[in-house]
């Protein structure tokens, strides 16, 4: 168990448990905060108390911290922890701050802003690049959207689960930057896949050449983390699963119509999501995807067994 004294200033709550929610508690337990944790399947919380974290029976048990965190799925998740029966705002004591991290849509977003506001709530949309083993390894990036001065102050928390923090402006700017992230997300491993599948038809082995692109310019942690998986076809290990990432792509899609920017890659790559969401890829990484890409070539793909470092190293 972790022994520690808080260096919080304020008094810290996290709603939301799943495999980014407890890797990011774990970083502010880490880092010397003490949070109270509530998950709507228990079980998923009481791990997080040998990290430090207090356990709490209700969503309304957290009212009384100053900052509040959220790492939800979907909009409609979000306003039910906030606003449903028993949600967070629905008693006479409120949280001072409420944090949230899930990628929703900047409408949902600007809605909940509004609602929060008017009960006095002071709202930052802080959402993140990387999944939960780039979070367990502390180098997510964190970019928010509110008010600087709202920024500032909470700065010190964001700065605990991320290796680095931004702010990018106002409103729901995060918002903006996390659907145009994630868009990206899905059109690199789209490339990423159908490449690859190209290579290994000509004769280059799968894990050399993701090495090769790996140390290329065009290599990043994304192709670094995704690796293994693409290497070794072990897509029970979920970071991402395919109806995520097609929520996304559709939210990319929805942003581009509202800002009158044509994006054709994106579009390509929706629908090829869409297809392998069709075909009952669920609960699965969404880089299955390479298995769809080498089944079109005509390809059948084997696991090549080997051990191949995803660039990330734990704290």
């Amino acid at each position: 168990m972790t022994n520690h004294t808080s260096q919080s200033k304020h008094t810290i709550g996290w709603i939301g448990l799943g495999r980014m929610g407890e890797a990011m508690v774990k970083q502010l337990s880490h880092a010397g905060h003490e949070v109270q944790v509530w998950n709507r399947t228990r079980s998923k919380a009481e791990p997080l108390v040998a990290y430090g974290a207090k356990l709490v029976d209700h969503k309304t048990d957290l009212a009384k911290c100053d900052v509040v965190f959220t790492m939800v799925s979907t909009t409609d998740d979000l306003k039910e922890v906030l606003f449903a029966e028993g949600g967070l705002v629905t008693t006479n004591v409120l949280p001072k701050v409420l944090i949230d991290s899930s990628s929703i849509s900047q409408e949902g977003s600007a809605e909940i802003r509004e609602r929060l506001e008017a009960l006095g709530v002071a709202y930052l949309c802080a959402p993140v690049s990387g999944n939960a083993k780039v979070a367990k390894a502390g180098k997510l990036l964190l970019v928010s959207s509110g008010p600087k001065a709202l920024y500032d102050m909470v700065e010190p928390y964001l700065k605990a689960v991320a290796r680095k923090t931004m702010w990018v402006g106002e409103g729901e700017l995060a918002r903006v930057w996390k659907i145009a992230h994630n868009t990206m997300f899905g059109v690199v491993i789209q490339n990423l896949c159908e490449i690859t599948v190209m290579a290994e038809k000509a004769g280059i082995p799968r894990h050399v050449f993701l090495e090769s692109i790996n140390d290329s310019v065009l290599g990043s942690m994304y192709t670094r983390y995704k690796t293994p998986v693409l290497s070794n076809l072990n897509f029970e290990q979920v970071t991402f699963t395919p109806k995520l990432l097609l929520k996304d792509m559709d939210l990319g899609m929805a942003a581009g119509k509202a800002y009158g920017v044509s994006m054709p890659s994106a579009a390509a790559t929706r629908e090829s999501v869409a297809r392998m969401v069709g075909r009952g890829h669920d609960n699965v990484d969404f880089s299955i995807l390479l298995q769809e890409v080498a089944h079109d070539a005509g390809l059948e793909l084997k696991s090549e067994n080997v051990q191949v470092s995803d660039g990330l190293e734990s704290k």
